[in-house]
């Protein structure tokens, strides 16, 4: 590992790469190394930020897929060399004297770290932070209407636009058919009269009736 002089590091660029090391290291599963003389971070062998403090500033490189177009927007920002940039890398860097952004740097690092991290890292990363996902509780089904009072009640609405429905509700009701003179007089039974018989010639009790013999002889006597 290479390390610039202390006494020609700028004190603010020291202090902001102390703070951003702090804010890498405190993700979970994270390693420190330094292939290229430069801190980098890891994440299960992924690296996911670089630190690079020399004498002619700090460097800070991360990976950005979510907020990679307004990043390229600052002044102080320029896509990652060597093909990195088309993947979403971004690299800043500040000179010494300068302001550092430490806050917005550090939401780049959690953003690289997310960008990097294998899934089971982040489940276990937001379940300990108690920001695991929950699943919303399905809405309670609507109570069906039974099938049985609604075939009913459309059984009573065609019979009541029908003729004769009044006839067969009567029968469905009482159990009997109405009879014709039932409906004709409005509820009340009719009974029709009979004609009086014809009446005959009248016979004494104990006399017998005359035969049909002497009805003949008289009748022949008259003509005489």
């Amino acid at each position: 590992m290479s390390q610039p002089p202390a006494d020609k590091v700028d004190p603010k660029l020291k202090a902001a790469e102390d703070h951003l090391r702090e804010v890498m290291l405190a993700l979970p599963e994270v390693t420190e190394e330094f292939p290229w003389g430069h801190r980098t971070a890891k994440v299960k062998g992924k690296m996911f930020v670089i630190l690079a403090l020399d004498n002619d500033g700090l460097g800070v490189t991360t990976k950005l897929p979510e907020s990679n177009e307004a990043a390229l927007t600052l002044p102080f920002t320029e896509p990652t060399g060597y093909g990195l940039g088309k993947s979403g890398w971004v690299s800043a860097r500040f000179k010494p004297g300068s302001e550092v952004p430490v806050g917005l740097l550090a939401q780049w690092i959690h953003e690289s770290f997310r960008a990097v991290a294998p899934q089971k890292v982040l489940k276990a990363m937001l379940a300990a932070s108690g920001l695991a996902p929950v699943r919303a509780a399905k809405p309670a089904a609507r109570a069906k209407k039974p099938v049985a009072a609604k075939s009913a009640a459309s059984a009573k609405s065609s019979s009541a636009g029908k003729p004769g429905a009044g006839g067969r509700a009567g029968v469905a009701a009482g159990g009997k058919k109405p009879t014709a003179g039932t409906a004709a007089a409005g509820g009340k039974k009719s009974v029709a009269k009979r004609a009086p018989a014809r009446e005959g010639p009248t016979v004494r009790a104990g006399a017998k009736a005359p035969s049909s013999k002497r009805g003949a002889a008289r009748s022949s006597r008259s003509k005489r």
